[in-house]
This record gives C-alpha cells, sequence and structure tokens, in this order.
C-alpha cells in the first residue's frame, strides 16, 4: 500500500519536496488557532488502517516557538491514532531539546527523554530524524523503533568533487565529536579513494560558556581541515578553534554542521575570513544570518531526497543503513552528470 503523509504549516516547504520526490500528493490536514492562543490539528482524509508519516521540524521561527510545534506535532499524532491510523511515524529532521540528554548537575532534566516519553505517549509508532547530538542517549531514551539518518552522506560528496587533489583532516571541535567525525572520514576516504586526516580540539563546556579549543590533537600542517559537527548555533566553539587551527598550519578551513540554528551571534564568526565556506542542511532555515554571509560562504544541502528515501524504505521494510552506505556514490554520481 502507498505511504500516506502529513506535514504540518510550518514545514510546507520541506513537504512539497518530499511529495516531489516520492511522486505522491501530501495529505490535506487543518490547522486552526483559537482567539486564547488554543490551537488544533486533524487529517482532513481517511487514515485507517493506513501507514503514515507525519512530517515537522522542531525549531522556533517567526510564526510558532519550538514548543507551540511540539504541542501540535503531539496533537497530530494523537488525532492520527484516533482516526485509526495502522502505524504513525514522525519525521523530524530536527529534534528539539535532545542536547540535554543526561544530568550534569542535581536535579537536572533530561530533555531527551522527556521528548521520548512525550512522542509515545501521543501515540507515535517510529521516529525519523538526522544526526542527533549524543545517539547512543537518542536510542535508550526510545521503546519504539527510531531511524537515525547522517547529513554525512550529503557533505561527503560535495568534497570530493571540489577538494580532489588536496591533503584533507576532518576536525572535530571537541573530543566527544571523534565518532561523527571518524564516520565522515571514512565515508569521505571511500569516495575519494585516499587517506583523510584526523584531529580533535580541545573544549570544555560551563554554565553556557565554551573554553579551550588552543589545542590541536593531530597533524594539520599544510592541509585543508574540515570541521564536522552536529549543530552550529552562536559558533563560539567554531571560533575558539580558528585561530589555533591557523596557527599549526591548516591551509584552508570549512565548517560543516548538519543543524545551522545560526543565531545573530554567530554572523561574526561565519564572517571570519578564515572560513572558506559553511555547509549545512536544511534542517533548520539560515534566518538570521546577514544575506552577504548567506550568498558568499554559506551551501545549505538538501536533504528531503535522503528522508525521501528513507521513508520509503521505513514503508518498504527495506534495510535505512544499507540507504546511508550507498547513498554517497549516488549523490556524487547525480552531481556529475549534473
Amino acid at each position: 500500500m502507498e505511504l500516506q503523509f502529513f506535514t504540518l504549516n510550518t514545514t510546507q516547504q520541506w513537504g512539497k519536496k518530499i511529495e516531489d520526490h516520492l511522486e505522491i500528493t501530501m495529505g490535506l490536514h487543518e490547522e486552526r488557532n483559537f482567539e486564547d492562543g488554543e490551537h488544533k490539528s486533524r487529517p482532513l482524509e481517511n487514515v485507517r488502517d493506513r501507514d503514515v508519516f507525519v512530517l515537522q521540524s522542531l525549531y522556533s521561527d517567526a510564526e510558532q516557538s519550538v514548543n507551540d510545534k511540539i504541542c501540535r506535532l503531539l496533537f497530530f499524532i494523537g488525532a492520527l491514532k484516533d482516526a485509526s491510523a495502522r502505524q504513525v511515524t514522525a519525521v523530524i529532521p530536527y529534534f528539539a531539546y535532545a542536547r540535554k540528554d543526561r544530568k550534569t548537575k542535581t536535579r537536572d532534566p533530561v530533555t531527551m527523554k522527556y521528548m521520548a516519553q512525550l512522542l509515545e505517549a501521543a501515540g507515535a509508532d517510529r521516529i525519523i530524524t538526522m544526526d542527533i547530538h549524543n545517539l547512543a542517549a537518542f536510542q535508550n531514551a526510545f521503546r519504539i523503533p527510531t531511524e537515525h539518518l547522517e547529513a554525512r552522506v550529503l557533505f561527503a560528496p560535495y568534497f570530493s568533487l571540489h577538494l580532489k587533489d588536496e591533503e584533507i583532516v576532518i576536525v572535530s571541535p571537541d573530543a566527544g565529536g571523534v565518532k561523527r567525525a571518524e564516520q565522515f572520514q571514512k565515508t569521505l576516504s571511500g569516495l575519494m579513494h585516499k587517506k583523510i586526516g584526523l584531529a580533535f580540539m580541545e573544549k570544555q563546556r560551563s554554565e553556557g560558556v565554551v573554553e579551550g579549543g588552543e589545542k590541536i590533537i593531530g597533524d594539520i600542517k599544510d592541509k585543508v581541515v574540515i570541521i564536522i559537527d552536529d549543530i552550529i548555533s552562536s559558533g563560539k566553539t567554531i571560533e575558539l578553534g580558528l585561530k589555533s587551527l591557523k596557527d599549526q598550519g591548516a591551509s584552508r578551513i570549512f565548517v560543516c554542521a548538519s543543524h545551522g540554528i545560526l543565531t545573530k551571534e554567530s554572523n561574526k564568526v561565519l564572517a571570519s575570513p578564515l572560513i572558506e565556506k559553511i555547509l549545512i542542511t536544511d534542517s533548520i532555515p539560515p534566518r538570521h544570518v546577514d544575506q552577504n554571509i548567506l550568498q558568499e560562504k554559506i551551501i545549505i544541502m538538501n536533504s528531503t531526497r535522503l528522508f525521501a528515501r528513507a521513508m520509503k524504505r521505513v514503508q518498504a521494510g527495506d534495510s535505512v543503513v544499507d540507504l546511508l552506505e550507498h547513498y554517497p556514490e549516488a549523490t556524487q554520481e547525480l552531481s556529475l552528470l549534473s
């Protein structure tokens, strides 16, 4: 049976692209606001005994706060289950509150766990998302199946085409991100058929203040550096390492971040002449970024095709892991043809 999917209002642009990739029609739904601030959302089509996918990226924008979006998603999932949907998959390109995945201080909230409990209680049967801050914590928080996509399969083809003759080293901005950097290193090395280096910066965070970044562990002298991270927000983590990377011999510096939250404060860092290009995905629109920086430095990778293929595989009972393994080669071939 053909999959059925709905896109909540603030993610409609994304949904249109998914619709094109899957060559199916997006489901009709209603989102209604009331004068007292309450709202309701419901499907306007029959979903009985159907496999339903509902799309909502969880970030604040000019229309709705992240908390509004979470509430609407939960209500819509509940409405789908009450309408007898057989299985509901929540497709969440950017998963809010995932960074707080453990207690670091006495009586700390563990918001990752609470998000999992809310989605499960609303009736979600499966989650599809991309580049969670701590994958193990994410997987352990849920009792339902989760599918985790990775932006490395989008970033790697870009660099394999644009840095063919360069010596490259992948740099994690902290020790905790080394696993992500290693996976990216492996993917890029496989595409380019050559050895890619690995390094990381020392960083500590306390009370929201990032410290460190002055010490680089690994050989970067006369090499192109690609910093890889899951999120770039204020850019302070990147800023701390830029001078050290240059002082220790990096020839060129690129930055990759799966989710570009990019607050207004980040413009100062993004404008640094030490950064050649910043690659992000379209999971969050970069609405706070200065237009000159956006045009000159930022490359937004389209992740809708990846999500569409993952949705199709989930509906068909096929492997999403296999998709990630082969997606970089397919994307590279498309780039060469275009």
